[in-house]
């Protein structure tokens, strides 16, 4: 696990939204260009309007004009997996699904998974543009 990564999505974390849940959430990801992005959950009242932290994480890395990305960190207090939603976005921004997700809690404690394993059949479409 990158420990640029950790301490970048450890740090984001504390900025997360959750006033319903509790559950804090931190990601941290690296672009094939070598830049890194993170983001943190949002809650929202209307629950479905929740976005989670890789999500805003890879929102962040598209608005900056990436578009494919190598690894991602991933922090909670209990070493959390990331969602459908969002193992299926991953999977649109990690061709070949070659990207390696690191899933930590605050102390390091952490396990390092291939997103081929979390997400081993993605929707796929020959519709998707790496391109800027």
């Amino acid at each position: 696990m990158d420990p640029e990564l950790f301490e970048a999505a450890k740090a984001v974390r504390d900025q997360a939204y959750a006033p319903f849940s509790g559950y804090k959430v931190g990601a941290a990801l690296r672009s094939t260009s070598g830049r890194i992005f993170v983001g943190c959950n949002v809650e929202n009242l209307s629950y479905g309007l929740t976005v989670c932290a890789e999500r805003n994480a890879i929102g962040a890395m598209v608005a900056a004009g990436d578009r494919e990305f190598t690894e991602i960190v991933v922090v909670t207090d209990d070493i959390g997996s990331p969602c459908g939603m969002c193992r299926q976005v991953l999977a649109e921004f990690s061709p070949g699904l070659k990207a390696t997700v690191n899933l930590a809690s605050d102390e390091g404690e952490h396990t390092s998974i291939p997103l081929a394993n979390l997400l081993p059949y993605p929707f796929k479409s020959d519709k998707v543009h790496r391109s800027k």
